[in-house]
């Protein structure tokens, strides 16, 4: 009798492949499919080219999980798909999709009674193999369909629970990833930023500062990417014998949900100004030719001359403060979307998933899911009192930082940025009242009072 699989995987690159073993570990054995595959010795999962072979070899409903590129690789994915299709039948996009497209595709797919889920998927090849953070949405039928073995894949946290949950229908899910790789782009930015100061500004070798990010990943910044910070400080490049990381070309690349992230949250009116920072700055990161001839014009940093354990300690204390806005930021945004687009986010369950698997995993992650367990209705992380006292208890070491690089001429946009954010949110009355005064004053925009009802307009010239 022929072998009825659990499911087919289409596109058996790393992530592709590290899911289909990950499934067969846990007992739902995939099908794997590709036009031209390329794999390792030793990848005991079974594979065809054939879709006709791939359609008929999964038990019905039949589902089909995806792991090509983002765009239009998905809709031709689709496409091809749809002549071996039945009604009930699932697909699942895996890939970094934009949640305008996850809403669009399950809106098409459903007029022919066909399923779709897009989920996204944390953790790299490491997570896609022993446990990856997942974040679908899309048609709520499906989620019965695939939740046991979602859950049986998935990273675990210290508790035990699953770090996968159902975000919501249409786009929900691709969103979640999208706001997740947001604060991911802030994160990895806001630790650039403190390795640049210590390094370049303070001098600080790298072979200390491995030491440094090791001694506070057993702190309060204890994470994920601080430990890959550590042991990347640590690596030592075999040709040269000296610190690789010094020998890695320093432009950034991107592959668009920060941007995508930065872009919605202009049309949802949120600040998110750490995440567009860090985009920011990865874009001025790939103008290399230009900062080289700008270095010899416009002069360089300037050499440090202070305590370097006090800028130490101080560098620990306002990375923690702009993480901290950095999730706010995100999370914020994620309220705005469910507000928006109908989704009915629940941010400490979105929280919770985040906690294993995926990149931005932290400890802190667990203070802000309690946070939003206590009041779901939390406007802002910051005002919960953890991380109310957090930040304030830290603000004068994430100035001295700030002040410190602004003398040295080293650039900190995410963590200023940060700051800025603090400030600003925290500050009963803004300049913006003279923005509303010139607006008026150029263009009649009308403005409003505090100490009356109504709108009003100024004739701030005199009339000639």
């Amino acid at each position: 009798m022929q072998t009825k699989y659990s499911i087919g995987i289409l596109g058996l690159g790393v992530m592709g492949r590290s899911l289909a073993l990950n499934f067969q570990r846990n007992d739902y054995e995939p099908i794997g499919y590709d036009i031209a595959p390329k794999l390792p010795d030793g990848f005991n999962v079974k594979v065809t080219n054939s879709l006709e072979e791939l359609s008929g070899s999964l038990i019905t409903p039949r589902i089909f999980f995806l792991m090509v590129p983002a765009g239009e690789p998905v809709d031709t994915a689709i496409a091809s798909l749809k002549p071996h299709l039945q009604k009930g039948d699932l697909i699942i996009d895996g890939g970094n999709s934009h949640f305008t497209d996850s809403q669009r595709r399950m809106e098409e797919l459903a007029k022919d009674e066909i399923l779709f889920i897009g989920t996204g998927v944390s953790g790299g090849e490491t997570g896609a193999l022993w446990g990856p953070s997942m974040m679908p949405g899309g048609s709520i039928e499906a989620w019965p369909m695939v939740k046991e073995m979602f859950e049986a894949i998935a990273a675990k946290t210290d508790d035990g629970e699953p770090c996968v949950d159902w975000m919501g229908p249409g786009g929900a899910g691709h969103y979640v990833k999208m706001v997740h790789n947001g604060i991911e782009y802030g994160d990895m930015q806001l630790i650039a930023e403190i390795y640049d100061l210590l390094h370049r500004g303070a001098g600080i070798s790298n072979w200390e500062l491995a030491d440094i990010f090791s001694s506070w990943n057993e702190r309060e910044l204890r994470s994920y990417l601080i430990e890959i910070t550590a042991n990347i400080l640590a690596r030592i490049d075999e040709e040269t014998g000296q610190p690789l990381v010094d020998f890695i070309l320093d432009e950034a690349a991107q592959k668009g949900t920060g941007k995508w992230a930065s872009q919605n949250s202009f049309d949802l009116g949120i600040a998110i100004p750490t995440i567009n920072a860090a985009v920011e700055s990865r874009m001025i990161s790939a103008l290399k030719s230009e900062r080289i001839v700008a270095s010899k014009v416009l002069g360089k940093a300037e050499p440090f001359a202070g305590d370097r354990n006090r800028l130490v300690a101080a560098a620990e204390n306002a990375l923690y403060a702009s993480k901290i806005t950095s999730y706010a930021q995100g999370l914020q945004l994620l309220r705005a979307a469910s507000e928006e687009y109908g989704w009915g986010f629940d941010l400490s369950r979105i929280v919770r998933v985040w906690r294993a698997g995926c990149i931005i995993r932290a400890d802190l992650l667990y203070d802000i899911t309690l946070a939003f367990k206590a009041n779901p209705d939390l406007p802002n992380l910051m005002l919960d009192d953890t991380f109310s006292e957090a930040v304030r208890s830290r603000q004068a070491d994430w100035r001295e930082v700030l002040q410190t690089a602004v003398g040295l001429g080293i650039p900190m946009l995410a963590t200023g940025a940060s700051l800025a954010y603090f400030d600003a949110y925290r500050s009963e009355r803004l300049p913006a009242n003279l923005t509303q005064a010139q607006r008026d004053y150029f263009g009649a925009h009308t403005y409003r009072r505090l100490d009356r009802e109504g709108v009003f307009h100024t004739r701030w010239e005199e009339e000639k």
